[in-house]
Order: structure tokens, then C-alpha cells, then sequence
């Protein structure tokens, strides 16, 4: 079944912006290289991504205008989520320039990084958003639970703003599921899919998992079930789009085991419900050609 990742990244530390990369932290040392198409390309084709979303991983202009210069050279990029500092003044203007490019396709701010969690609630101006709905671009939020609260009331604010929340709000996985983390996380993500505007990816998911539950299949099946069960029930298969958040992934797993296992959590939906996880709704949200 073709598909189309809706979540990956290209980086080149070199490049200097990508702070949370140069973090003394040896989880990342992995990481601390260059992952550029020619990395992501033979995988792609191997498991018929026939498109994916190149999503920012640096809070600059200066990296979305490099994504927007690889997307212009691989087809296979369909889109780019970009950044723009959504609280500065010059932000009308920047979301103005860059959405003059048809790969842009939306922007993210990393809220998840930011000291104050209610950010996305009080700090973007006004404005801002209206251009990114003027050129019809989407948002994507980069949330952990403690910023549902706000992204809620940003979300009831601007009810015709496309939004889709990545990694499903890096669910509290080492909670149990009746556990009063998990059953936050429940009651806020419930909240968002009932607003019809809302999206959200199955991304992510591996690397929240704790080290001794990713050690089988089956392991990582029993853990992820009731998380993929519970997003299918809020926002159905139309408002649910499966991304592999490579090369984050690799902390984790391999490509190839983040789609054995997407397609096990899947398995029990019609085909048509599956392709629109697949592909059919990445490509509707954002716009895809092809």
C-alpha cells in the first residue's frame, strides 16, 4: 500500500541552529550528524513513500529557507513545515515571504521547548495567524501534555486554522493507562479531536516508549495498542496521518520496524480506513500533489 510519511527531518548541524542537537546529552550522539536525502531516499523506496513532510527541527528562518532548497530538489519532499517566530513583529511579513513558495505548506513553533506552556495561548500575534490563513498554510503543534490546556484555547481561538498535533502529544507511555498522567493526556486529546479543525499523527511513539519495552514486537504492540485504539476512536481514520519522525526514530528503531509495526496497530481497520492513515490523510491536510 503506497504511503506518505507525514513527519520527517533533514538536518546539517554544521549549520549552527539546531540547539537541542549540540546538547551535552550522549542520547543524541546518534544524531549529531548529517541526515540529508540521500540518507532517506533508498528506505523510501523500499517501502513505497511515494511523498513525505519535511518538518522544521530549528527555531529559524534560516533552516526553513534550507528545506525549502531541498524540497525544490527531491521530488519525493511534497511539502515543508517551516518556522517563523509567530510573537515577533516582523512575523507577518516573514510568513508573507515565505509562503510564496508553494512547498511551504505550514509552520510549527517548537512549543514543546518553551519555558512557558501556555506560549501558543497569549504570545502569537494576531496577525501572524491571519496570514498563515490568508495563504492557507497549516500548523503544526510540537506539544507534550502540559501544553494541550493552551493549544486548546489557541485552537478555539482560531477555529478555521488547520492544526495537526505531532507524535500524538508525546503521550506519558510509562504511565499505566489508568494512571492520573495517562488520564490527562486522555481527557485533553479527547477535548482537541472534538474540534473538527484538528489532526493528529501517529509519530514519535517508539521513542517515548521506555528502553525495556521496545526490546519485542509484541512488547511494543501491547504498550502502543490502547494509545493507537484511543486516537482512532477521538479523531477517526480521516483525521489521523502516520509519519516515521525519522531520524529521531533511529534512537528507537529502524524504519522498517516503525511500519511492521504501524501496520500491526492498523491491521484491524478496513483497507480504505488504512489508506487514509497511509496517505490519504497527510495528503488532504496538506495539500500533496500525487
Amino acid at each position: 500500500m503506497p504511503r506518505i510519511d507525514a513527519h520527517q527531518h533533514f538536518w546539517q548541524p554544521a549549520r549552527g541552529d539546531y540547539g537541542w542537537l549540540a546538547a551535552d546529552d550522549p542520547a543524541l550522539v546518534p544524531l549529531q550528524r548529517d541526515f540529508l536525502p540521500a540518507d532517506l531516499a533508498p528506505v523510501l523506496r523500499v517501502h513505497d513513500v511515494a511523498r513525505t513532510v519535511l518538518v522544521q527541527a530549528a527555531p529559524s528562518v534560516a533552516e526553513t529557507e534550507f528545506m525549502l532548497a531541498l524540497a525544490a530538489r527531491h521530488d519525493f519532499v511534497g511539502g515543508v513545515v517551516g518556522w517563523v517566530d509567530l510573537a515577533a513583529p516582523e512575523s507577518p511579513a516573514q510568513v508573507e515571504r515565505l509562503a510564496s513558495q508553494p512547498a511551504l505548506k505550514g509552520l510549527r513553533p517548537m512549543l514543546q521547548d518553551l519555558p512557558d506552556p501556555d506560549w501558543i495561548a497569549h504570545a502569537p500575534r494576531p496577525e501572524a495567524v491571519r496570514a498563515m490563513l490568508a495563504h492557507g498554510l497549516r500548523f503544526d503543534a510540537l506539544v507534550k501534555p502540559p501544553q494541550l490546556p493552551a493549544l486548546r484555547r489557541f485552537v478555539e481561538a482560531w477555529p478555521t486554522l488547520p492544526v495537526v498535533i505531532d507524535h500524538a502529544a508525546k503521550p506519558p507511555l510509562a504511565a499505566g493507562w489508568d494512571d492520573a498522567p495517562m488520564q490527562a493526556w486522555r481527557r485533553e486529546m479527547a477535548a482537541l479531536a472534538a474540534h473538527s479543525q484538528v489532526t493528529c499523527k501517529l509519530s514519535g511513539l517508539l521513542t517515548e516508549l521506555a528502553p525495556e519495552d521496545r526490546g519485542s514486537c509484541a512488547r511494543i504492540l501491547e504498550r502502543l495498542r490502547p494509545v493507537a485504539d484511543a486516537l482512532l476512536a477521538w479523531f477517526g481514520p480521516r483525521r489521523l496521518m502516520w509519519g516515521s519522525d525519522w531520524p529521531v526514530l533511529t534512537l528507537a528503531a529502524g524504519y522498517d520496524e516503525w511500519v511492521a509495526v504501524a501496520d500491526a496497530l492498523l491491521m484491524p481497520l478496513a483497507i480504505d480506513e488504512r489508506e487514509q492513515v497511509l496517505h490519504g490523510t497527510a495528503r488532504r491536510f496538506y495539500g500533496l500533489a500525487g
